[in-house]
């Protein structure tokens, strides 16, 4: 967290109702599936709320439509194509402006964190996102450079959106993002971070205008937290998250392997 964050430990009722800009600052302790899963309340658990530079809850003032010699990072474009029948068809796609020679626009970070003594676990971030008007939560990512390579674009960012170091255990091909609307795409890094025993959390190196808080969650309860995670007022899990998180989830239970 930020060398000024300050952090204090409330318990508190799951019932009680928290002031909506304090929605995404929970960072929750342990919880076990099996509380979550019981149709009773769940037990009183302590919450701790961490307490950034923020100042207020971000608001859009203004929507408005973009001309495309304005817009710096994404344009629109018609596609006209044939289809498999013969037939005469067009599309509308937005493309980004900025993919580098690597020819893929974005990296994410699936981590892995391994503790001399604690389960293994996965670090989670939290940000607004304008689009949305809401806070998502997602693995750490970003913008490939022009450049880099997706392994080395994915130490830059999980160093800077985290403050740890990874080491980078493999990456996947290039993967659609949204293929129906844009042709925006993306490889996944799945990385390694090894812990010390008493380790410290580090500071982030935040770009201007960045405000991401950090979240380590035990891997064996991923899956339970985002679907809590999903039903606070204001805030999305990111899709790709919940994918991993789902078929990790549908493969234990259902005992595929």
């Amino acid at each position: 967290m930020a060398q000024d964050s300050a952090c204090t430990v409330i318990t508190l009722s799951p019932h009680n109702e928290l002031p909506r800009s304090q929605h995404h600052q929970l960072l929750f302790s342990h919880v076990s599936p099996s509380d979550l899963q019981t149709s009773s309340p769940p037990p009183f658990v302590s919450r701790i709320f961490t307490m950034s530079h923020k100042t207020q809850e971000p608001v859009i003032t203004k929507t408005s439509d973009l001309s495309l010699q304005d817009a710096k990072w994404i344009t629109l474009k018609k596609i006209e194509y044939v289809d498999q029948v013969g037939k005469e068809r067009t599309w509308e796609v937005a493309t980004r402006k900025t993919r580098g020679k690597s020819g893929v626009d974005a990296v994410a970070m699936g981590n892995i964190l391994l503790h001399p003594s604690k389960p293994a676990s996965t670090l989670l971030v939290i940000q607004y996102r304008p689009p949305l008007d809401a806070y998502t939560i997602e693995w750490p990512a970003g913008l490939i450079d022009a450049e880099e390579t997706a392994e080395e674009a994915a130490v830059r960012e999980f160093k800077e959106e985290t403050g740890y170091d990874c080491r980078v255990l493999s990456v996947s091909p290039a993967q659609a993002a949204d293929p129906g609307m844009t042709n925006a795409n993306m490889q996944l890094a799945m990385v390694e971070v090894q812990l010390s025993e008493n380790e410290e959390e580090p500071e982030q190196r935040l770009d201007d205008g960045e405000h991401i808080q950090r979240e380590i969650i035990p891997l064996a309860e991923l899956y339970e937290r985002l679907v809590e995670y999903s039903k606070r007022e204001r805030t999305v899990v990111a899709a790709k998250l919940f994918h991993f998180a789902a078929g990790m989830h549908f493969a234990q239970t259902q005992k595929y392997y």
